[in-house]
């Protein structure tokens, strides 16, 4: 822990920024998930439908600054490529 008290503000507003982050990342991994699965299942309109739902969120977190905008748009085009290929 350290002595200087802008350093412990910093973590404690680290360890805020964090969590958060991390449930927004989550969020990311299980649309990204459900995309896939439908895919693979060969559903076509939930497949369509999940990819609408995991863009919205990719694009939330690219806008909150969780994730880099070009890392979004990769796994956006990534999932649309694997929609697409039904």
């Amino acid at each position: 822990m350290p002595n200087i008290i802008s350093s412990v503000r910093s973590v404690k507003t680290d360890a805020e920024r964090r969590e958060k982050n991390a449930a927004v990342k989550s969020k990311i991994r299980t649309a990204t998930r459900r995309t896939v699965e439908a895919v693979k299942a060969g559903a076509v309109e939930e497949a369509k439908q999940a990819l609408v739902n995991a863009t919205s969120v990719i694009d939330k977190a690219a806008s909150k600054g969780v994730i880099h905008k070009n890392t979004a748009a990769r796994k956006k085009s990534s999932l649309a490529a694997k929609v697409n290929s039904l």
